[in-house]
């Protein structure tokens, strides 16, 4: 299933370990969640082939909001749906819908701010180049490399 704005998706089940007292899911696993989809993200984007420029660059989490609508229980798949919807000077934004794959009922919304960091420097660093336009690409709904 897709949902209106997103080009990719990731499903995977809630294991045992990711629950609490209540059968529900601990909700510091919900970040665990967005990580996984966007690493997964990531690789169906076709970055790595801009090289160095991309897989060597370094980004910190600046800012995070999560919304909770609805708990997932032990083993529940989950559907997480992944899009840039905004590359700035030095940061980039993500956003996160995880969804019941089986229902399709928005359990999750994450945004996700991730700046370009310098890390000899300790600074935000440009979002420059071919790394810049594949992102501005990706925030277009388009294939990150043409």
């Amino acid at each position: 299933m897709m949902r209106p704005g997103f080009q990719f998706s990731t499903r995977f089940k809630v294991r045992y370990a990711e629950i609490d007292g209540q059968k529900i899911v601990f909700n510091s696993r919900y970040l665990e969640y967005a990580d996984h989809a966007v690493s997964e993200f990531w690789e169906w984007s076709g970055m790595d082939a801009l090289g160095r420029d991309w897989t060597e660059a370094e980004f910190n989490v600046r800012h995070t909001e999560i919304d909770y609508f609805k708990p997932f229980s032990y083993g529940d798949e989950i559907e997480a749906f992944v899009r840039i919807p905004r590359v700035g000077g030095t940061s980039l934004t993500q956003r996160f819908e995880l969804c019941h794959a089986r229902t399709g009922d928005l359990h999750c919304v994450i945004e996700m701010v991730i700046v370009h960091v310098d890390l000899e420097a300790g600074r935000p660093k440009p979002i420059e180049g071919a790394v810049r336009a594949a992102l501005e690409r990706l925030v277009a709904g388009e294939p990150a490399l043409a």
